[in-house]
């Protein structure tokens, strides 16, 4: 991509979407296409068909997706299915008819089979059942995954869908009810540290296994998979057999018991961590394998726990700044 070159990076305020705007900037491109929500609507057919048409972008990064833990995945699941299909069938569309030289669609490591062999090869994508928790969140982005495939074959668009591991970071999700597990438990943490409390309690048995990569790495991979020479990057979208899909993560994991301890060393709570059986634990394990991504000479270069730091500063930062408005 040239540094002058018009990228339309989708969902540039969320936790993806913010880090690929902050690495972009860090590396010179000037030209980035940014609109909020309530500036462009993502899920408004004719908004993107008008948006598309007036900037014309020359790439897009598409970030913007609804999302959400178990708790939004399992009330909320006709909203999840519906939004992220009505926006990524808008942009990769529009990507298309409007000529945009490279997309690149970022989905999720969930839209692979719940007990499929680990660590997740690309090519295990459909086939065998996947974890109903979060299935039509899981369906949605397999239906972008295919778009862009079945994009490529028809019309030979140069469209890369990139699937990374639980991402955590600046800017993250830290709601009660439906963030994802690293900012749930930083903030139950931080919070029983405040209140003294004896015991926090985590969702589930601890014992699945879960990836996660720091939202600044997955965004240093998607730029870089957007710059593969032209011959690579035709070989990944070109495969007759396997979709154009790449694994982006560490190629390590942990146990959900491991995390919360952890987090509770980084946060400083001194109380106990009770598991509760009773709630859901998802998928017994979810660990990428980044053969391919390491192969074309990418790998992550944030440790968990520096990853973890970085993120309870965040955290501590948005959290006085919330405090700060309710007193004022």
């Amino acid at each position: 991509m040239e540094l002058t070159a018009r990228i339309f990076v989708s969902g540039h305020r969320g936790l993806v979407g913010s880090a690929l705007v902050r690495r972009l900037r860090s590396q010179g491109y000037s030209n980035l296409l940014l609109r909020r929500h309530d500036e462009l609507d993502l899920a408004d057919q004719r908004a993107v068909e008008a948006f598309f048409a007036k900037e014309q972008p020359e790439y897009v990064l598409l970030a913007a997706a609804r999302v959400g833990g178990i708790v939004a995945n399992s009330t909320l699941p006709a909203d999840f299915i519906l939004d992220n299909i009505r926006i990524q069938t808008n942009v990769i569309d529009q990507a298309y008819r409007n000529g945009v030289r490279r997309l690149l669609f970022l989905g999720s490591s969930c839209i692979f089979p719940k007990h499929a062999p680990q660590p997740l090869k690309e090519e295990y994508l459909l086939t065998g059942p996947l974890e109903p928790t979060n299935r039509p969140y899981a369906v949605a982005k397999i239906a972008g995954v295919e778009m862009c495939w079945a994009y490529n074959r028809q019309f030979q668009t140069e469209f890369l869908a990139a699937m990374p591991a639980n991402l955590y970071g600046p800017g993250d999700n830290y709601d009660g009810t439906n963030s994802h597990v690293i900012p749930a438990l930083i903030r139950r943490l931080h919070q029983g540290k405040q209140q003294n409390a004896l015991s926090v309690t985590v969702w589930g048995t601890g014992t699945p296994r879960r990836e996660f990569l720091y939202s600044d790495d997955a965004a240093d991979a998607c730029i870089f998979l957007m710059n593969l020479p032209g011959p690579q990057l035709t070989r990944l979208v070109r495969r007759p057999d396997i979709p154009p899909l790449v694994n982006v993560g560490t190629g390590n994991d942990l146990t959900i018991r491991d995390l919360a301890q952890a987090i509770s060393r980084e946060v400083g709570f001194k109380g106990e961590l009770h598991f509760d059986p009773s709630k859901p634990d998802g998928t017994p394990r979810k660990l990428l394998d980044v053969g391919l991504l390491h192969s074309l000479g990418w790998k992550a270069m944030t440790p968990l726990h520096q990853g973890l730091s970085l993120a309870y500063q965040d955290y501590c930062t948005h959290f006085t700044e919330q405090a700060e408005k309710v007193a004022g």
